[in-house]
């Protein structure tokens, strides 16, 4: 999860938002990283070396952004979430 905004200087500042979810043992998806400026930026580095699905959705990333981290999402960001796990399942050929 990506967002681009702007600080209160004016400035765009990159924020990130890292979700992982075992449908076998996690009752939710849970915030694993979260991170502005460098630390997004190293975050969303990581994903892409790593093959991971990268998003951007400004209003997910502000609500997820105030989740701690190991924490599992809020109910308000189960519908996103979800049509983001069904893209990347569909996208990687997994089914549900």
């Amino acid at each position: 999860m990506v967002d681009n905004q702007r600080n209160n200087s004016g400035k765009i500042t990159d924020k990130a938002i890292a979700l992982n979810y075992d449908m076998g043992e996690d009752q939710a998806p849970k915030v694993v990283a979260k991170g502005e400026g460098e630390v997004a930026k190293q975050i969303i580095k990581i994903a892409k070396e790593n093959g991971i699905e990268i998003r951007e959705d400004a209003d997910l990333a502000e609500i997820l952004s105030a989740i701690e981290i190991d924490e599992f999402i809020p109910l308000e960001a189960y519908t996103a979430v979800a049509e983001i796990l069904k893209y990347i399942y569909k996208k990687s050929d997994k089914s549900f």
